[in-house]
């Protein structure tokens, strides 16, 4: 294995306009260079390297790609042999690892993807269907042309995906390890993207793991991703990172948004430093990941209330990880995209020229809202600052903000670090159990405890109950029938039934049923977690779980493994449930066993 950090020396110092220019004569137009396309023979200059971005592009037949798509695509090699014949050609020497002999155990699924990713494009360029898609992307000041160079998608309605797959020689098995594709309670497998415009992510090296897809006509949810897979895991990825990286370490900064369109606007307006997490909550790991790159951020999520919640837990993650954080705010009812198409790059910066840091936004809408007038009112507003406080990692940065908040609540110091001190802070990305001032900061699925971890029909029910979007599917993907706990079963087809989404007490629950209603939303109240990556495992337990237990009936130990390599390909996140629950038993056996035995 190659690592990461030389992969991106290798990419970085290439000489892709030499490297091209070989094979094909450029001329210099502007920043780029333009040729004919060595691709599919033309003659006209329609041909593009982007050497700020290590591009190429071809505005005809739309191949695209960095130095190691042009050494795959043009003389066939494998990505591995890609990479060294780059470094070869910039006299860098990489590293070898010995550790394991053989091909990347992972290279049928990113060839899936690759492979899906490229048929996705073309269809959003070529496809009648694909209309509303296009115009979609126009209606948002986004041309063809770049929306094509962006790599964007689109997922047509039907099965013709699989067609055109089984036509590339991609099996089903490796479309549904991939996430390209689900498989039903039923047995049936469908296209888990359909009728959706596709947003591709890729990891640090640039190849494509997963896609976004957003919906383009009404229904639920608007925006899905790819699910967990061996290569991708939306908890540790960030959007655009991969080309961001070098800005980010050149201006020492990351500046954090929520959506994809809000990247790629800002990229287009020249605003290279950006990224967006992939969820509704940036995780532990994701926070660790920019710490690679810069030592602060700026968070520009939407003003509104849920947007507001996701910044203060976004910059209380990011702190615990010694990044420095300030707080941009938007306009009332702006994003980063129509901030910028409305008033371009001048409006941005005058956004960003005003942002504050992390607590001083915090106490600044705590004053407007009266929080430090009066006793009581002052407590409420220490119990907001001091999980920040708490969160803090760099020492400078705590004692700057005791001093802070101590003098703006008339509090002393002594007494501030006393509270604090009271209850320990989360330790940086280990997800273990937090205080309950920053509970919700901890990774979705923390490590496995003893006792406390809650149940997959639990958490499923909580995702349900916080995005009420998911309901729709949860209709498609999960069987009341998979329900064990006849009170969450009712919970569950109660939900199922609600058609409006109110979130309110459905009528005629038992009192048990009811009971857990109650105790489920108030759970709901005081979560941050990611839903999204909380729904996906809970399901994927649940669907798993009778095969896991018929697994575990087998007797012939042959059998017995081949199942469960099937089933850990199949349902990744179940598997780590499975062993959560062998090691639970395993410790309940140890506690009633006699002292000596």
């Amino acid at each position: 294995m190659i690592p990461d950090e030389t992969i991106e020396q290798v990419r970085d110092s290439s000489d892709l306009v030499g490297l091209i220019g070989e094979s094909v004569a450029l001329k210099r137009t502007g920043s780029d260079y333009r040729g004919p396309c060595p691709f599919h023979g033309g003659t006209n200059r329609n041909f593009a390297v982007i050497p700020k971005k290590g591009r190429y592009y071809c505005f005809v037949c739309h191949e695209s790609g960095d130095v190691f798509s042009w050494y795959m695509k043009r003389l066939g090699m494998d990505y591995p042999t890609a990479v060294r014949e780059a470094a070869r050609r910039t006299g860098i020497v990489i590293p070898e690892r010995v550790e394991r002999a053989g091909p990347d155990p992972h290279e049928p699924l990113y060839s899936a993807v690759a492979v899906a990713h490229d048929w996705f494009a073309r269809q959003f360029l070529e496809q009648p269907e694909a209309r509303t898609a296009r115009e979609y992307v126009e209606g948002r000041d986004i041309p063809l042309d770049t929306a094509a160079m962006l790599g964007l998608g689109f997922a047509p309605v039907g099965k013709t995906f699989f067609k055109a797959m089984a036509d590339l020689g991609i099996e089903e098995g490796i479309l549904l390890q991939a996430g390209l594709a689900a498989q039903r309670e039923d047995g049936s497998v469908i296209p888990r993207f359909r009728g959706r415009l596709l947003f591709p992510i890729h990891n640090l090296r640039g190849r494509v793991v997963g896609l976004g897809g957003r919906l383009l006509v009404p229904g639920e949810p608007k925006y899905l991703n790819s699910p967990e897979t061996d290569i991708f895991h939306k908890g540790k990825q960030l959007y655009n990172l991969h080309q961001a990286k070098g800005a980010i370490r050149k201006e020492e900064s990351v500046l954090l948004v929520e959506g994809y369109f809000d990247v790629i606007r800002l990229s287009l307006a020249g605003v290279e430093h950006v990224v967006a997490p992939l969820g509704t909550a940036l995780t532990p790991e994701q926070a660790t990941l920019l710490k690679r790159f810069a030592p602060a951020a700026t968070i520009l999520y939407d003003s509104d209330l849920p947007g507001l919640r996701a910044t203060f837990r976004a910059g209380d993650e990011l702190l615990r990880h010694a990044i420095r954080v300030r707080v941009a705010t938007l306009p009332p009812g702006e994003d980063p995209d129509t901030l910028v198409r409305k008033g371009g790059t001048a409006a941005l910066e005058g956004v960003l020229d005003d942002a504050i840091d992390l607590l001083e936004r915090k106490i600044q809408m705590l004053e407007r809202k009266g929080y430090f007038e009066g006793v009581e009112h002052r407590r409420e507003a220490l119990d907001r600052l001091l999980p920040t406080i708490r969160a803090a990692a760099d020492p400078i940065t705590r004692e700057l903000y005791l001093s802070l908040t101590a003098e703006r609540a008339g509090v002393s110091k002594d007494v501030l670090e006393q509270e604090l001190a009271a209850a320990p802070r989360v330790r940086a990305g280990d997800g273990t159990a937090a205080p309950e001032a920053d509970r919700g900061s901890a990774a979705a699925f923390p490590a496995p405890r003893p006792r406390g971890r809650r149940s997959p029909e639990t958490q499923l029910l909580a995702a349900m109950l916080a995005a009420p979007e998911l309901i729709a599917r949860a209709r498609e993907e999960v069987a009341p029938s998979l329900f064990e706990v006849p009170r969450l079963r009712e919970v569950f087809e109660a939900l199922l039934q609600d058609e409006t989404s109110t979130g309110q007490l459905p009528e005629r629950l038992s009192e048990e049923a009811a009971g857990a209603w109650s105790v489920l939303k108030e759970a709901v109240q005081e979560n941050t977690q990611d839903v999204g990556t909380l729904y996906d495992r809970a399901a994927q337990i649940l669907r798993a779980r009778p095969h896991y237990r018929e697994m575990d009936a087998l007797t012939e130990p042959g059998e017995k493994k081949r199942m469960r390599a099937e089933l850990r390909g199949r349902f990744p996140a179940a598997d780590e449930w499975y062993e959560y629950q062998k090691a639970a038993r395993r410790e309940t056996r140890t506690a009633k066993r006699p002292r000596g035995v």
